[in-house]
């Protein structure tokens, strides 16, 4: 009997446990993967929730149950699934995470050969189908349980990044893994790094005593700040649960927006490597665009999203790409983001340019004032967009719908999009080098928006 799974999202599966996901569905799950992919050796690792060692148990003996080997990873972060798929040569990963969702909630992040992410449009909805319908083919033997350890590979790989660890400056650096996962893998580079160390919440911890780690929001920065500016140190990174995103603060504590990471990182890479394509998102643009042509590389945009930003990637062989939201992607790491190469490439380029993160910024905001992302809930998100399409279609503009609406007009542009996993419409203005237009422009938008909600 088809029994209904509503968890499933865009680019996984995601809800509350145990009304969404529960050991039931995540058994089936781990079925309807092996059904799906078929298989022979799946890494599986999971988080730092309390219902993750539970989920784990299901989802591997439904994939023991199928004849698939499970390379047990332990407590990780996602980008160590990435790395053991692509590393190991596997067939697939699957990581169990809810990032930075609320404490009552897990999910499950999918991937097949060579950490190519499964996505709503290249599998996930077959999968989820045959969850549903549990009408499983019988297999032949019992995969094996494996435990795996790859850490001193994986940060052998992350060291690589660095070139001459002997040039770092030792930098006093912050660091907040939020009680999610990232702390342990901070303690296995340190021995091998020039820096000094402060941790703040440091311990994983399922419980999130401190709020479940999410640096995107306001409040969720205040500790790394406090922490820079009583130390006086000169950087900070905070991360989130899962550690795909990492989020930086210069050392006044100011908060720097991902999309001037993106460019800075982007200017780095492409300063050794000329010639090469660097991916981007629609929601900020030309900030990237500029400093990518500049070193000499080829900005090439992408819809938002990381299934469509590692596509993209690989479609073109990109040697970096980069989303505003902290997501960075390397070539070098399969094409997959990263919450740890990042930081580690701004501490080189700190120490080899001689300069603070906010010198290294602070031209690059001022030439391109941003709103940050603003994020509305309403119901009526396409006839919103289409009223705001209208309103503006009068002006001398330039029309970009391949992500939502981007209209550039010269001096200003907005991005005005739908999320891919929530119920919201997401707002991005830009200026070239005016502030005030930018907030006068991001004020109109806003207004436009509550309208435009207001008259459905």
């Amino acid at each position: 009997m088809t029994k209904k799974i509503n968890c499933f999202k865009a680019y996984d599966a995601r809800g509350k446990v145990p009304d969404d996901l529960n050991e039931d569905i995540a058994y089936r799950i781990g079925r309807a993967y092996a059904e799906f992919i078929q298989p022979q050796q799946v890494a599986v690792g999971r988080d730092v929730r309390l219902s993750s060692d539970s989920l784990f148990e299901a989802l591997s003996q439904g994939l023991l149950d199928s004849g698939v080997n499970v390379l047990d990873l332990g407590l990780c972060g996602t980008e160590m699934v990435y790395f053991a798929t692509f590393h190991q040569h596997l067939d697939g990963g699957i990581m169990i995470t809810a990032s930075h969702n609320p404490v009552d909630y897990n999910g499950l992040k999918f991937v097949r050969h060579g950490a190519r992410p499964i996505s709503a449009d290249s599998g996930l909805q077959d999968i989820r189908r045959i969850a549903e319908e549990a009408s499983f083919t019988p297999s032949g033997s019992k995969g094996s349980l494996i435990p795996t350890d790859l850490n001193a590979a994986y940060i052998e790989h992350l060291l690589g990044y660095l070139g001459d660890i002997g040039s770092l400056k030792p930098f006093k650096i912050v660091v907040n893994s939020g009680n999610g996962g990232a702390g342990p893998i901070v303690d296995l580079l340190e021995p091998a790094l020039p820096f000094e160390f402060i941790k703040i919440q440091h311990e994983p911890d399922g419980r999130f005593p401190n709020g479940v780690p999410n640096p995107l929001l306001p409040e969720g920065r205040i500790p790394t700040i406090e922490a820079v500016i009583q130390h006086r140190a000169d950087i900070g990174i905070a991360w989130d649960g899962d550690f795909d995103r990492c989020f930086l603060f210069d050392h006044k504590g100011r908060f720097i927006e991902g999309y001037y990471i993106v460019g800075l990182l982007g200017a780095q890479i492409l300063s050794q490597n000329p010639g090469e394509i660097v991916v981007y998102d629609p929601r900020l643009t030309w900030n990237t665009i500029e400093l990518v042509e500049q070193n000499s590389g080829q900005a090439l945009q992408s819809k938002a999203g990381h299934a469509f930003i590692k596509e993209k990637m690989r479609e073109v062989n990109a040697i970096y790409g980069g989303e505003m939201s902290a997501h960075y992607y390397f070539r070098d790491f399969g094409y997959c983001d990263s919450g740890m190469i990042p930081w580690l490439l701004l501490t080189q380029i700190m120490s080899s340019q001689d300069k603070t993160l906010a010198e290294l910024v602070d031209e690059r905001i001022e030439a391109y004032p941003v709103s940050g992302e603003i994020n509305m809930t309403v119901d009526n998100a396409a006839a919103v967009i289409e009223s705001v399409k209208a309103h503006f279609s009068g002006e001398d503009h330039q029309l970009d719908e391949i992500d939502g609406l981007s209209m550039d007009f010269g001096q200003w542009r907005f991005n005005l999009r739908t999320s891919n996993t929530e119920p919201l419409l997401r707002m991005n203005v830009e200026s070239r080098g005016d502030k005030g237009l930018m907030e006068d422009k991001r004020d109109e938008l806003l207004e436009l928006i509550l309208l435009g909600s207001d008259h459905d």
